[in-house]
């Protein structure tokens, strides 16, 4: 793990670079400290899981990684470029242009196919129809739902949808894919082909991912695990077979007390 200011700018190795990020909410007269100074890297090729009660942090953290919000202090830094300097308007292209972002409910659109939806982040971007559907088809075959392209989403399975969402959020071949519980929603067998999908995706395809769980079962398909409490890193777990929850959920405990 790295520490905050380990390295700067483009000389970065690392994709993804959270320094120092604090944050607080203000509900009527308390004050509720949802990160106090957090900081980790990750690299292209790694599946990183942050992980934690409820309360703990980890939804702040992943809004702030993704430009949904803005820090008190503290930088979020991605391919060496600090979007918490952005504008609102420049953060919503930066996220559109390269990150990708997966969230528990899948956020489909009913009234589309999972083609069409597939494609929106490039006809937003007005790309023309050939790029579209050349990059819209290499990325049904990626998740294998070729079969499955002209299905609305009512007329899929959770899994399936899943899938089609992945498959949106790699559509701008993004430098950093962001998953909100991405399995929050799903039974255990389909839950398992999203993790190893995660997993293939950033290690075959090179990909830097950030997963938010509260699942032993989920953070044991990372390559490292975060742990927050209240608001502070309290430690990293490493080096767990995929699969193995009952280890992650032993080392969470022993680390959270």
């Amino acid at each position: 793990m790295s520490a905050s200011g380990e390295t700067t700018g483009r000389l970065s190795p690392h994709v993804l670079e959270i320094r120092d990020l604090v944050k607080t909410y203000r509900l009527s007269s308390q004050v509720i400290h949802a990160l106090r100074g957090v900081s980790f890297s990750v690299r292209a090729g790694e599946l990183v899981a942050i992980m934690g009660a409820s309360g703990s942090g980890k939804s702040t953290l992943l809004h702030l990684a993704g430009g949904l919000d803005v820090p008190d202090s503290g930088s979020v830094f991605i391919e060496g470029r600090d979007i918490t300097t952005l504008s609102d308007r420049q953060r919503t292209l930066f996220r559109r242009r390269r990150m990708g972002i997966i969230f528990q409910a899948y956020n489909l659109l009913p009234t589309l196919t999972a083609r069409e939806n597939i494609a929106i982040p490039l006809l937003v971007d007005g790309e023309s129809n050939s790029v579209i559907r050349q990059r819209v088809s290499e990325m049904l075959a990626m998740v294998h739902l070729e079969e499955r392209a002209d299905h609305r989403p009512q007329a899929m399975s959770g899994g399936e949808q899943q899938r089609v969402a992945i498959a949106r959020a790699l559509l701008n071949d993004p430098a950093v894919i962001l998953a909100d519980e991405p399995t929050g929603n799903l039974d255990s067998v389909n839950a398992v082909e999203i993790w190893m999908l995660l997993r293939r995706l950033a290690h075959d395809m090179h990909k830097t991912v950030l997963m938010v769980t509260h699942e032993p079962a989920a953070a044991s398909y990372a390559d490292r695990t975060f742990v927050l409490k209240d608001g502070c890193l309290v430690g990293t777990l490493e080096d767990v077979e995929p699969g193995n929850a009952a280890l992650v959920a032993r080392r969470y405990t022993e680390l959270v007390g």
